[in-house]
């Protein structure tokens, strides 16, 4: 009784009718009329494997007129510099001990709930990520023996901790589907590319990277204030879970100074492969998806000289690693040495590194039109002829580098692995971040990322550090 008591508190506090907890506004003491009891999500019964079913009859991305071919690029707002920011203040306070100032601010209840067609796109593209991290940390546990976690120093308590995990899904998911409403995706069938538990540790890595990365690019473009203050209290617990799946990877937890952001169709295109069907009526998103980018000799994180790998991939655009055809003395968890070894750990310092600056980077893309997602329901595409330019993504940084021949016919390139810092003494080009081919190398920052989509040829993971 004290924690329903807690609860009600807590509804009230927030202004929110308690029957429900996050979701749709209030019209004085009454609920509005969309209003409908609160959901708690729990797992559904799911299925494993590619899809097999008939082919989708419906197509594509969610699309209504489009009235420009991109989102013009202007100069900074004209007040953008009129604040003086000199640390005085400049305005009576509302309130003591209150700046002037600050959205939301102004003592209205807030109303959690998705408050624009940006919101909600953003949002069922963040359940439909919370939805597999929910099914794939329990199938795990379930698809590999005890004995196989063991062998790479994941003991039952670090297990546990995956199991637990999976249980913070589940009130993410409640989170946002309250925040929805009645529409929100559903929990759909999946189709996991791994064959063993290294190759499931890797995947996940970087499945949780690109969904932490996805939001933390929308969240502060967000209509909803509200919305954005509980998915951040969501998605920071995620960017945790990246960093234990990394130290379950035996490598350094967190080795940029920064966690970069990224557009939604980049979180979409790398997620969408890996659900192979969902229920009937599935609320549809309206993000593109990127062709995928193979990096041929993507470092391997299994190998005692990860740098050194070639073709030892699997699962597209995620280059998730793969430890087939590699014999046991090759690979990390195994080496006697320890600045040679990869078991679980806090932290681990390799001797060798997996990437470095004037490394030959090897590419391969697909060409667009290739069906993807739920049902296979949801094409490729790109409005890019020629790539010209590799953009790396990561942390506060985008920096192109040249493409070096190219060959369109096998859609092929290869380029530098760039020597650029974020600060001095902090490499930009580090930890599990992002590969994309563009034709121009567009000036873009951490805020506007998105302009880069028009001209964005392939898309990839690139496992620097």
């Amino acid at each position: 009784m004290a924690k329903a008591a807690s609860l009600a508190t807590l509804f009230v506090l927030l202004g929110i009718a308690q029957a429900v907890p996050y979701l749709h506004r209030r019209q004085g003491s009454t609920l509005a009329a969309d209003q409908t009891a609160p959901t708690t999500v729990t797992q559904a019964t799911v299925s494993h494997g590619p899809y097999t079913g008939s082919p989708a009859t419906t197509t594509g991305a969610l699309s209504t007129a489009v009235v420009a071919p991109s989102v013009p690029a202007l100069p900074p707002a004209n007040d953008s510099y009129d604040y003086p920011a000199d640390g005085k203040l400049h305005a009576e306070l509302p309130a003591p001990f209150t700046p002037n100032g600050g959205i939301g601010t102004n003592g209205f209840a807030p109303v959690y709930r998705v408050q624009s067609d940006f919101d909600y796109q953003s949002l069922a593209l963040a359940l439909y990520q919370e939805w597999i991290e929910l099914d794939l940390f329990r199938w795990g546990l379930e698809r590999f023996q005890d004995s196989e976690f063991e062998e790479y120093g994941i003991d039952a308590e670090s297990r546990y901790l995956l199991q637990y995990m999976a249980e913070q899904e589940i009130g993410h998911a409640t989170v946002i589907t309250n925040m929805l409403g009645p529409q929100a995706p559903m929990q759909c069938n999946y189709n996991y590319p791994v064959s063993n538990v290294r190759e499931y540790i890797d995947f996940n890595q970087k499945l949780t990277r690109w969904g932490e990365a996805g939001v933390y690019g929308f969240l502060s473009h967000l209509n909803s204030g509200p919305a954005a203050q509980l998915l951040l209290q969501s998605i920071t617990v995620e960017a945790r879970q990246q960093l234990i799946f990394r130290q379950f990877g035996g490598q350094f937890p967190m080795p940029e100074w920064h966690t970069v952001g990224i557009p939604q169709s980049w979180a979409w295109t790398l997620l969408a492969p890996y659900i192979s069907s969902c229920p009937a009526n599935q609320t549809r998103l309206v993000w593109q998806n990127f062709p995928a980018l193979h990096i041929l000799n993507q470092p391997n994180p299994a190998l005692i000289n990860g740098s050194a790998a070639w073709n030892e991939t699997i699962a597209g655009s995620s280059n998730t690693l793969s430890t087939a055809n590699i014999s046991s003395s090759e690979l990390c968890v195994n080496a006697t040495d320890k600045a040679m070894d990869c078991s679980a750990a806090i932290s681990q310092t390799r001797s060798i590194p997996l990437s470095y600056p004037g490394r030959q980077v090897f590419l391969q893309w697909d060409e667009p039109g290739q069906p993807v997602g739920p049902n296979n329901s949801y094409i490729t595409s790109s409005n890019v002829q020629e790539p010209k330019f590799a953009a790396w993504i990561s942390q506060l940084n985008v920096t192109y580098t040249s493409l070096q021949n190219v060959n369109l016919q096998n859609r092929s390139a290869y380029t530098i692995q760039p020597n650029a810092s974020t600060w001095e003494g902090n490499p930009a080009v580090n930890g599990t971040m992002f590969l994309a081919l563009t034709d121009v190398d567009l000036y873009v920052t951490p805020y506007n990322l998105t302009q880069i989509n028009p001209h964005v040829a392939a898309l990839g993971i690139y496992q620097a550090g």
